[in-house]
This record gives C-alpha cells, sequence and structure tokens, in this order.
C-alpha cells in the first residue's frame, strides 16, 4: 500500500530567529504551553524516547514528560528494569521527540541521562493514582506473561498487598533526567520549506543555527 497521496499543506506558522531566543529551553516551555492551552491535543506531554542497546540497535516508545528541571533537564519515570532501563544502564544517553500535530510543530531533544534521586522518585510516586502505583508493583514491565488473565492476578496480589493509600515505591521503579545537549525545533512551512532551528550547548550558553528543511 503506498501513501504517496497522503499530503499535507503546512500553513499555520513560523519560527523566526528573532522569536525563538537564545535559550532552547524557554522556547520548550513556550511551545508545550501552547499545546497545552489548544485544547486540541490529548496529552501535550507525549515524547518519544529512543535508546540504544549494547549491539547499537535502536529502539523507540511513548512516555509522559513529567517535569522540566530548573536547570533544563527533561524527567520522565518508569520500571528501571524494563527494556528502556536496562539500555539506559548500558548507555546513558538518549533522544527525545516531542510531536505537536494541530500546531505542525515538532521538537528534538538528545541529551545525556542521569537517575533521579530517591526523594524525587517518592514524592512524584506519591502523587500517581492509587492504581497506577498498584500497577507499578504488578507489572515485570517488558517480561512476558501467560495472558490477560495472568496480569490482572498479579494486580489483585499487589492490590491485596498494599491495602490503603499508604503504597511504597517498588525498588525498581524510578525517574530519569535526560540533561539536553541539543535541541531541535521544527516548524512546518508551505512547499516544505521547513524552519528548523537548532540549538547546541556550548559550555553555559547556547548556539544557535538554521538548518535547511
Amino acid at each position: 500500500m503506498a501513501f504517496h497521496e497522503l499530503r499535507v499543506a503546512y500553513r499555520n506558522g513560523e519560527l523566526a530567529e528573532s522569536a525563538a531566543g537564545d535559550n532552547p529551553v524557554e522556547l520548550f516551555m513556550a511551545w508545550i504551553d501552547t499545546a497545552r492551552g489548544s485544547g486540541a491535543i490529548l496529552e501535550p506531554n507525549a515524547m518519544t524516547l529512543a535508546t540504544v542497546d549494547e549491539a547499537g540497535r535502536p529502539a523507540a516508545r511513548m512516555v509522559l514528560l513529567k517535569e522540566v528541571e530548573d536547570d533544563g533537564s527533561f524527567v520522565f519515570y518508569t520500571n528501571r528494569d524494563g527494556r528502556k532501563g536496562r539500555e539506559l544502564a548500558a548507555n546513558p544517553y538518549a533522544s527525545l521527540v516531542f510531536w505537536w500535530e494541530p500546531l505542525e510543530r515538532q521538537v528534538r531533544i538528545e541529551g545525556t541521562v542521569s537517575l533521579t534521586s530517591a526523594e524525587d522518585t517518592a514524592a512524584y510516586f506519591a502523587t500517581r493514582p492509587r492504581q497506577s502505583r498498584i500497577g507499578a508493583w504488578a507489572s515485570n514491565q517488558s517480561e512476558t506473561v501467560a495472558d490477560r488473565a495472568a496480569l490482572e492476578q498479579r494486580f489483585a496480589e499487589a492490590d491485596a498487598a498494599h491495602p490503603g493509600e499508604d503504597v511504597p515505591v517498588p525498588p525498581w521503579w524510578g525517574g530519569y533526567r535526560i540533561a539536553p545537549d541539543v535541541m531541535e525545533f521544527w516548524q512546518g512551512r508551505m512547499g516544505r520549506m521547513h524552519d528548523r532551528l537548532r540549538y547546541e550547548r556550548a559550555g553555559a550558553r547556547w548556539e544557535r543555527t538554521r538548518l535547511q528543511p
């Protein structure tokens, strides 16, 4: 099946250097605020996380951004024993992609990865709905399971083992901080003449360049 007939005439905006500024984290915050306020994007904090294994084979999946820290690090949480956690342990570099289709905007981020502290992990875990906290105990992420019934049984057992609202953080669960050294902003334009501004960290500052589409 061919998809060449699927065409989009991008026409929603532009990205000029004068409007972008010199700080890509500030630009990102402005863009995600626009995405949140648009009312057209279900999860504006959804992002593709790309990792590589020890053999250099890439893998990508969707995760949710939970915080942008004061130093510009991007934070998400997950089961650290799953595939993504194993790959980040072996190769602590990652790439993120945000795609906000109604705004015709994309942001790409590359950077180094470190673990969140136990204190930060516990503080975030406590904000999760109880069922999500129980699910963190029930799932051996990325491992096989016989069927849905077996998975539901694991959830029921975890639920019974942790009655009430005081559900502790599983020892295998936690957060990751991605400290960006490259951030690229893409704005769709007519005729596929898209705007692409790339920021690369140079010590304490950022260097901005324009890329051809």
